[in-house]
């Protein structure tokens, strides 16, 4: 088997949806109670929005949707293993920021690079598009905010977020490097 980052396709929707639910339990569950986790999921992460989001980046060079998977060596595609995946589009307000908005990993492959090599890949595509990469994280995950300030991260401002009232994010900015 071969591990790769490759765009995504609407035969990932499922895969898709399958980490988002276990990251998102693994990392808030204890702040927003599984029961919401499994309702902001089920809406976030719809298979018809996920779908329209695979489709609508495939076809832009200012924006991208990627998994990370391990595919067997027969090309079959059948017993592909999915480890995690990044979407990134244009920031509405600044046509030279691309917007983070999701880079989940299953909480099983934490730590392994996975993160990193979606990162670099939408980094290295998005190189000459954008001077900077822009996301929010919710202040409750911790995870997320070690991994992103690992990854050269600068916090730029917080703010309440949508999610639920008192909870807040943290929005954060680097320049776009090409995945140096």
């Amino acid at each position: 088997m071969t591990r790769d980052v490759r765009r995504a396709t609407v035969d990932d929707v499922w895969a898709v949806h399958q980490v988002a639910r276990e990251s998102w339990h693994a990392v808030y569950d204890d702040v927003l109670g599984p029961q919401t986790v499994d309702d902001v999921v089920d809406e976030w992460y719809a298979i018809g929005d996920l779908e329209s989001s695979i489709t609508e980046a495939s076809g832009r060079d200012d924006a991208a949707f990627l998994v990370s998977t391990e595919s067997p060596a027969n090309g079959s595609g059948i017993g592909t293993k999915y480890y995690g995946f990044g979407h990134a589009v244009p920031w509405p307000e600044d046509p030279s920021v691309a917007f983070l908005a999701r880079l989940y990993v299953r909480p099983d492959d934490w730590n392994d690079g996975v993160g990193t090599a979606l990162l670099d890949t939408l980094e290295r595509q998005f190189a000459t598009e954008f001077d900077r990469l822009r996301l929010a994280v919710l202040a409750a995950n911790d995870v997320g905010i070690s991994f992103y300030e690992s990854r050269g991260f600068d916090r730029v401002g917080t703010r309440e977020s949508d999610l639920a009232a008192g909870l807040e994010e943290h929005v954060y900015e680097k320049p776009v490097s090409g995945g140096d």
